[in-house]
């Protein structure tokens, strides 16, 4: 009898072991569900996702896998055939990404804008630039200025320079950087012109402020899902979850504004 009972247990014992767990099904849903979602972005909304991103992956489980960029190169490289699901860019260019059928018209979203602004090193003197001529007396007693080689930041800035008639005063002043915040940061400018956004999330740099609003210019951010994602349901909720509440206050504090279309 005891032998017919110690066969009988090792039987289950066998069967146990040859049997795999099973997993509770909530665990097993979310795995089953979560997505890598490839995100091409602005470069300005860098500190944004830098909190968001997170917020976002711990509430659904979906992973970001961030490029960061000028909007005209991220541009070139969707034109190049660059794989995405989900891309924030300009309003103009996600329209032209729509006309040509590689971002889903419905999910074009226009969630917020930034300004642009300017740069010191950290526990520098800031000066006044609370009005157009502050501005130009700032720029005109700066010994070297930082600004973007490409994008909507240039742009404000020489058109100001044009406005204000300091062109060719400014020009000797003026170097070219891929990230003018950092040059500012490390010491490499005195004063540093590019968005606010990435000043902010510069260490080693703080914001003295935005542009006098004469002369300001606003980067609108807009996002829409690639056509041919394949992972479209994850790529709309993280649109989605650009406009939520939480969002909002995210984007809020990092110095920029919600925008609506």
């Amino acid at each position: 009898m005891k032998s017919c009972v110690r066969f009988f247990l090792s039987l289950l014992a066998a069967v146990a072991a040859a049997t795999p767990i099973a997993s509770s099904p909530v665990w097993i849903g979310s795995v089953a569900n979560a997505a890598e979602i490839k995100v091409l972005s602005g470069r300005a909304l860098k500190s944004v996702f830098s909190e968001l991103g997170q917020q976002f992956e711990g509430t659904t489980g979906h992973k970001l896998v961030m490029d960061f960029g000028n909007f005209a190169v991220l541009k070139r490289k969707i034109d190049a055939g660059e794989t995405f699901d989900v891309a924030i860019l300009s309003p103009a260019l996600i329209d032209a990404l729509i006309k040509d059928g590689k971002v889903a018209s419905g999910t074009r979203t226009t969630f917020g804008r930034t300004g642009v602004g300017l740069a010191v090193r950290k526990g520098a003197s800031k000066p006044d630039i609370s009005s157009v001529e502050a501005f130009k007396r700032a720029m005109l007693n700066a010994k070297l200025v930082a600004h973007s080689e490409k994008g909507t930041s240039r742009k404000v800035l020489f058109a100001a320079f044009d406005r204000l008639g300091i062109a060719a005063d400014m020009k000797p002043k003026l170097r070219a950087y891929s990230e003018p915040e950092k040059a500012v940061a490390a010491g490499e400018a005195e004063l540093g012109v590019t968005g606010i956004g990435p000043i902010l999330a510069a260490d080693g740099a703080e914001l003295v402020g935005g542009l006098p609003p004469e002369i300001q210019h606003y980067v609108v951010f807009t996002a829409g899902a690639n056509a041919a994602s394949k992972e479209p349901d994850a790529a709309k909720a993280l649109i989605n979850f650009l406009t939520s509440p939480r969002a909002v206050a995210v984007i809020k504090a990092k110095g920029m504004e919600p925008a609506t279309p």
